[in-house]
């Protein structure tokens, strides 16, 4: 169906090399990629997508609140809190510290969530071969450099539209 609406009106804005095209791009292949790390990593490991995104977000920024995690992990604030809740329950995070009467409390990994961290490595692994072995040696380390320059900017942009979120929590 999309073909057929391509062919009639002739419009393809970003099918091109430009900047617009990779972030169209980068936009499918962030929706895309949710599918075989909930089907690969997630499931198989007990926990929803969302779940498996907060414990790899804390394994690798540290303690962060629920709203910081929202804005740093894209994900609804409704979400974040659930999935806190839930690995709360599950023994898989802590509130960082003593914040009692603070609205904003900071959650990190048990020693249990980092175990599971260390459980879903292997699959992770198995998805990132799946997905990236057609690359180079040289191919990764190119498309890693480039989206670390990207997540850089990003980071700068969520620095001038979110200053609320501490700058070594990004």
């Amino acid at each position: 169906m999309g073909q057929d609406i391509h062919k009639e009106s002739g419009h393809r804005p970003w099918t091109d090399e430009s900047a617009q095209g990779l972030l169209v791009d980068l936009l499918k292949l962030a929706s895309l990629i949710n599918a075989p790390m909930r089907e690969g990593v997630a499931d198989p490991s007990g926990l929803t997508r969302t779940e498996l995104q907060i414990l790899l977000g804390l394994a690798g920024e540290g303690a962060l609140a629920g709203h910081d995690l929202s804005e740093v992990m894209g994900l609804a604030p409704m979400n974040v809190s659930r999935a806190l809740a839930a690995l709360s329950s599950q023994g898989l995070v802590e509130p960082d510290g003593d914040h009692t009467g603070r609205r904003r409390k900071p959650m990190r990994l048990t020693e249990a969530g980092r175990r599971k961290i260390d459980q879903v490595l292997p699959d992770m692994n198995d998805i990132a071969e799946m997905l990236l072995g057609a690359l180079s040696s040289r191919e990764r380390s190119a498309f890693q450099a480039s989206a670390r320059k990207v997540i850089a900017r990003m980071t700068d942009w969520m620095g001038e539209h979110h200053p609320e979120i501490p700058r070594g929590q990004r």
